[in-house]
């Protein structure tokens, strides 16, 4: 339904500010529930794709914003497609009360408890990056994922959707563990990236990842 709408602006079917059909049509269209019509719409609207305006109907948006967008990839995948042999180890996994900035940056209460997971992952052998992540347990199925078998990154691209996020990058001096994990000199340049993740409300995870120096960041626009 969401792609069909879509594909239906890009032709121009309908075309920039033209009023789209009512949920109850489309609902009849598509043979679905009117729930998942609205569900649709709304979300195309918080990506400034449609205008949704009460009484007023949905209309395509006149001059919808230019986002880019940033798959979170599966550092597995990403190290194999460097033609590198993958491996990782979980150094620290641990449901502890989260420091302060961990749960203001995702917007929950102080003192709450979160699964801190540390995981090293590997290049033919060699250091290639220090994941240091906060996961929500409200997450996670009972029984858990074992993250020694399977990296807490793959499990989640895998199996926890998102809906927004917010990413930086920056550059840093690696810590005296960070030093210590990487194989590095303590204060040796590190590329940093910082991401957290949410489903709708409720918090995903937020994660610090240290790339190894020689790390090349590619994306595309």
């Amino acid at each position: 339904m969401r792609a069909e709408v879509l594909r239906r602006i890009h032709a121009r079917d309908w075309a920039p500010g033209a009023l789209i059909p009512t949920e109850e049509a489309l609902a009849q269209e598509f043979g679905c529930a009117r729930a998942t019509v609205n569900r649709a719409l709304r979300e195309l609207a918080e990506t400034g794709v449609l205008e949704r305006r009460r009484k007023a109907g949905t209309r395509v948006a006149l001059s919808p914003p230019r986002r880019a967008t940033l798959d979170i990839p599966v550092t597995r995948l990403e190290v194999e497609g460097r033609g590198q042999a993958y491996g990782f180890h979980l150094l620290e996994q641990r449901l502890r009360e989260a420091p302060a900035p961990v749960t203001s940056r995702l917007g929950l209460a102080p003192g709450l408890e979160l699964l801190q997971l540390k995981t090293l992952h590997l290049a033919d052998g060699r250091p290639f990056l220090l994941e240091d992540r906060w996961l929500n347990p409200a997450v996670l199925p009972d029984p858990a994922p074992d993250f020694a078998a399977i990296s807490a990154n793959e499990w989640l691209v895998g199996h926890v959707p998102y809906t927004t996020g917010d990413i930086a990058f920056s550059a840093a001096s690696a810590s005296a563990e960070e030093a210590e994990v990487l194989g590095l000199a303590e204060g040796a340049a590190l590329f940093i990236v910082e991401r957290s993740t949410w489903e709708r409300d409720l918090p995903v995870t937020t994660v610090r990842l240290a790339y190894a120096p020689g790390y090349r960041l590619r994306t595309v626009v």
